[in-house]
């Protein structure tokens, strides 16, 4: 069943009050390489980007 534009705007708003957005631009063909990869591994796109930023923090930090 589709989503009512009622649902739409109430998800929308609730995006703009609990997540920041970053755009990221990366070079072609690249997205879909990651894309393929976290389809393989069951994580969503934006799950792994976000887990490898925490990953690369914390790794640098103890630097």
């Amino acid at each position: 069943m589709p989503k009512t534009e009622a649902q739409i705007r109430a998800t929308r708003k609730y995006d703009a009050k609990m997540y920041d957005r970053i755009n990221l631009l990366i070079p072609k063909g690249k997205k879909e390489i990651i894309k393929a990869f976290t389809a393989k591994t069951g994580e969503s796109l934006n799950g792994f980007i976000s887990r490898a930023i925490d990953e690369a923090m914390d790794r640098d930090a103890e630097e």
